[in-house]
């Protein structure tokens, strides 16, 4: 209840939302919509004065006086909220700006200092091998990066493609498992795959499906807590195939729940496990399978740890 009643009172803080969207106060939106509806009001008495003067029926000039107000009201919510949208807009932009340039900047760091090593001579072949490693690991984040800010991108023009094919969800998601055990075992997690007997296949994106399933076991891996067990269930509902992630990592705080499918966000309590990351990897997630005609959902507690599920329809 106190939460609550926090994130009220921020909502009506003019002054720290102008602060989050990083603007002017008479450019915020909240603070636009204040002035405006003072001017409603002021607009509904002139109005109402002008009315009694030259109309002798009250009801009249009170219903002259309703339709202008509501008309005005309206107007003021579709401007300000397309003035929320810009400021919106703009706080993404910077916040992108910055995430992006966090995240090449280290490894290019690392890549000019490996450059730096690999020019001297006198550094034997392990350690030369060893470097070499360092520049594949530090090249692949960037690759990854600009992978996820393109497929972002054919997100919101609507251009993201699916090549369908018939796949076993199962044989999918032990491919994903393969290729995160590396993450795993250094995180001393342990992953197992439950799964009901004679499943159906499913015609989708194998590619785009991994991507999901890797995004989500990823990030269960990373907020693991320094360790512990991911379990994994995949089986039939209804005309759906249902794959459930349950790990009992750092969980999600309830404050920052509604924001988690958003862009660029990550949160509170993240940072303090895991300073990589942009915060993309849950909003491709939902949007690949929204887009397979699937559903994604979770819930979570702080420090509880958190389940992330997901339904695609079965092929008929």
């Amino acid at each position: 209840m106190k939460e609550k009643e926090n994130k009220f009172l921020d909502g009506i803080n003019i002054f720290k939302e102008c602060y989050r969207y990083n603007i002017k106060l008479w450019q915020c939106p909240q603070f636009l919509f204040l002035i405006m509806g003072l001017l409603i009001v002021i607009t509904a008495v002139v109005s109402y004065l002008i009315g009694t003067k030259y109309l002798v029926d009250p009801r009249i000039v009170a219903l002259i006086v309703l339709i202008i107000t509501s008309f005005l009201f309206v107007l003021a919510f579709i401007i300000v909220h397309s003035f929320e949208k810009l400021a919106q807009a703009n706080r993404i932009k910077a916040e992108f700006v910055g995430i992006v340039s966090h995240q090449l900047r280290s490894p290019l760091s690392n890549l000019k200092w490996v450059t730096t090593l690999l020019l001297d001579e006198s550094i034997s072949k392990e350690e030369k091998t060893e470097y070499i490693n360092l520049v594949k690991e530090n090249t692949e984040r960037m690759m990854n990066l600009i992978s996820d800010l393109l497929i972002v991108s054919k997100i919101q023009e609507n251009q993201i493609i699916f090549d369908k094919k018939e796949i076993s969800l199962e044989k999918i998601t032990e491919e994903a498992i393969s290729s995160l055990s590396s993450l795993a075992k250094a995180s001393n997690v342990e992953i197992n795959l439950e799964v009901k007997n004679n499943l159906p296949k499913i015609k989708t994106d194998p590619d785009r499906i991994k991507a999901a399933i890797d995004n989500l076991l990823s990030n269960a891996v990373k907020y693991s807590n320094g360790g512990g067990e991911i379990n994994i269930k995949i089986s039939k509902k209804h005309n759906k195939i249902k794959l459930k992630i349950i790990d009992n990592g750092i969980g999600i705080p309830e404050e920052d729940q509604e924001h988690i499918f958003k862009k660029f966000f990550r949160c509170k309590n993240a940072f303090k496990y895991q300073t990589q990351g942009t915060g993309l990897g849950l909003f491709i997630a939902r949007a690949i399978i929204e887009k397979a005609g699937g559903k994604l959902n979770f819930k979570s507690r702080k420090e509880k740890g958190s389940i992330f599920w997901f339904t695609l329809p079965i092929k008929k």
